[in-house]
């Protein structure tokens, strides 16, 4: 193989190099939220005066919160694997952007009636059974 074949990737012969990605940290977005995301957020959550925010325990039953802590959980994945500012940009880029849409009083869960006390991870409810499989497996 020549150096500029080398430099290029042009190498037929792929039987050093192994194809493996990453593996997951966390098998599903549950699994993500129910290890690390409430958690991190200990927010008082409560209908009407009780919170200042809003929060579901069955938040697998909003389909718009479900798609954005599914988008924080695979970004969360990928930007784990970079030592150097992949945390700060999740923060900044994913977290800081999607939560605050979550947890507003008028956001996806505003009719939720859950609720916790300050300083107490947010509520939490198990999905039914085979709803998220785990996909490390």
């Amino acid at each position: 193989m020549s150096y500029v074949e080398s430099i290029r990737g042009d190498d037929d012969d792929d039987s050093e190099v192994a194809d493996e990605s990453p593996r997951l940290f966390y098998g599903s977005v549950d699994e993500f939220v129910r290890e690390r995301l409430i958690h991190m957020y200990k927010r008082k959550v409560g209908p009407q005066n009780d919170g200042h925010f809003r929060w579901a325990a069955d938040w697998w039953n909003y389909p718009e919160a479900l798609a954005r802590l599914e988008a924080m959980w695979r970004a969360w994945e990928h930007l784990r694997l970079d030592g150097a500012t992949g945390s700060s940009i999740w923060w900044i880029e994913h977290a800081d952007h999607h939560m605050p849409i979550l947890l507003d009083p008028d956001g996806p869960f505003n009719k939720s009636t859950d609720r916790n006390k300050h300083g107490d991870p947010l509520p939490y409810t198990p999905p039914p059974e085979g709803l998220f499989p785990d996909v490390r497996e």
